[in-house]
């Protein structure tokens, strides 16, 4: 595979402005599969797999302006799973929603919101449960893994819109053949920031986040957001 590292833009006849565009396009797509096999592969998060990729093709030297969106790197995984992973992913993703609506119907009364892969369809055999839930009352969160017996332990989680980090429990949550768990995650927002969670976040006009009835008939369907 070809690696654009550079090139003598100061030569007679030489189209700097293209060269360098073209090259960094190039880059960038190269860096976005390589980070693409490290999340699917690896589990790594998107971050930390554009940073390794990052290195592993251009070593130390390398800047943080070559590395390439989110968008791009998904892109790829998704590239990825369709090509090397084409029977096990789409029954995988099947278990992992369905396990995600349980998830949410378990919350239902903090108005759940199910985003990361495994509601946009990307998720591999590394892939946790991401519910995002609105009230006002943050305590009632706890009380209600308490009262189910849940086990779980609180960190803090990113804002979807970069303001203040929201509390985050995490805990192993079942699937539905009950044979085994999965990592899950809601992280308690504020209910009034409910307003932007679909606003907030978008890929060709598809949202980033679901809601229980969306994923309720994205289960049924069997389909895509």
């Amino acid at each position: 595979m070809w690696i654009f590292i550079g090139a003598d833009f100061r030569s007679p006849g030489a189209r700097p402005a293209r060269d360098y565009t073209a090259g960094m396009n190039a880059l960038r797509e190269q860096l976005a599969a390589a980070a693409a096999r490290l999340i699917v592969e690896d589990g790594l998060d998107y971050a930390g797999a554009k940073r390794r990729a990052l290195h592993q093709l251009l070593g130390a030297g390398a800047h943080a302006e070559q590395l390439p969106d989110n968008a791009d790197v998904r892109a790829q995984v998704e590239q990825y799973l369709a090509l090397f992973e084409r029977e096990e992913h789409p029954q995988r993703l099947r278990q992992l929603r369905a396990a995600a609506l349980d998830l949410m119907e378990a919350f239902a009364e903090f108005r759940p919101y199910l985003a990361g892969a495994v509601w946009n369809g990307t998720a591999t055999a590394h892939s946790g449960l991401h519910v995002l839930l609105f009230t006002d009352d943050s305590k009632a969160v706890d009380i209600h893994c308490i009262n189910r017996g849940m086990r779980y332990r609180v960190t803090q989680a990113p804002h979807y819109a970069g303001r203040a980090p929201v509390e985050c429990l995490e805990f192993d949550w079942p699937l539905a053949d009950g044979t085994q768990s999965v990592a899950a995650s809601v992280s308690v927002y504020p209910a009034k920031d409910e307003r932007g969670v679909l606003r907030n976040g978008s890929r060709g006009g598809v949202a980033e986040r679901g809601s229980l009835d969306a994923v309720r008939a994205l289960v049924r369907a069997g389909g895509t957001p």
